[in-house]
């Protein structure tokens, strides 16, 4: 994943999604491309048309804070995707180091998560691998995968990868569409902070590779920071479930995040999840009780 092309790229995306009517700017005549032209860009953030088209094909890589802030504010960007416009126009110099060790949880956030049997909790890593998840996360999210997997790096779960290749968690989201847009735009976030890392972007070629679902996607340059909504499942256990979730980041820089899930109180979702605690799941409980919504 260049800096300099992921750049380009997004400039000339959110560039292309910009009318001329959407920014006041007069449209005259035919236009063969989508979008605003690069001079009527470069005029709306007050910078040179040189300048501007320099930056888009990559061949300036010292703009300064006011000039990328005026861009954002160009393009109209929302907060997360300006965050990553700046990480990508002036991407941190790192320097070279030895591999690094496999990540894994740390042990007060593993005693958080076991000590709420009753909220499913999942930890991910900044790539969306699993680190750790207790007894409900698990089964909520991928009860089909082995428990144990994410103690041992080379066969962690990858939530990322999940979603879009393995059709039991495809078939878990009564909304695929749009957990896939979440998805894809939160990893987008983390690959414009993470201009260096070799095993995202091997992630980002196979899942492109792989999925021609998830490359249409990623070309769209989607940036959100996902850390609160709602998630909406078909488990294959007990049924339809409708769950608030919220992402907990630890105070750190390990980029870790912690993935909790929660019903509203004494809805019928509340009534499922408490079933999905159950070893027998749905078992000998009457049917209609969990009716699937579509």
């Amino acid at each position: 994943m260049g800096t300099h092309s992921e750049l380009g790229d997004f400039l000339r995306v959110r560039r292309a999604a910009l009318q001329p009517e959407d920014v006041g700017v007069l449209n005259y005549g035919i236009r063969r491309v989508p979008g605003l032209r690069r001079e009527e860009l470069a005029m709306l953030a007050g910078v040179s048309t040189t300048y501007y088209t320099r930056l888009e094909q990559g061949f300036s890589t010292n703009a300064s804070e006011a000039v990328i802030e005026a861009i954002g504010r160009a393009l109209n960007l929302s907060k997360d995707e300006r965050l990553h416009l700046f990480n990508l126009a002036r991407p941190e110099k790192v320097k070279r180091r030895l591999p690094a060790k496999p990540d894994k949880v740390r042990p007060g956030t593993l005693t958080l998560i076991q000590s709420m049997p009753g909220t499913p909790a999942v930890v991910l890593g900044r790539r969306s691998e699993v680190l750790a998840w207790n007894a409900l996360g698990h089964r909520l999210v991928a009860g089909h995968v082995d428990f144990e997997a994410p103690q041992v790096p080379a066969s962690r779960p990858n939530m990322t990868r999940l979603l879009f290749l393995d059709h039991h968690t495809r078939e878990l989201y009564a909304r695929w569409p749009e957990e896939a847009g979440r998805a894809v735009a939160s990893l987008r976030l983390v690959a414009g902070k993470s201009a260096d890392d070799q095993e995202l972007a091997s992630l980002v070629g196979e899942l492109t590779l792989k999925s021609p679902e998830f490359a249409k996607l990623w070309a769209r340059h989607p940036v959100e920071n996902c850390m609160s909504g709602v998630k909406y499942l078909h488990h294959p256990e007990v049924g339809y479930l409708e769950l608030n979730f919220e992402v907990l980041t630890p105070p750190d820089e390990s980029g870790h995040r912690v993935l909790l899930y929660a019903a509203a109180p004494g809805s019928p979702s509340a009534t499922t999840l408490a079933l999905l605690q159950r070893p027998g799941g749905m078992e000998g409980v009457p049917r209609g009780l969990s009716a699937i919504k579509s």
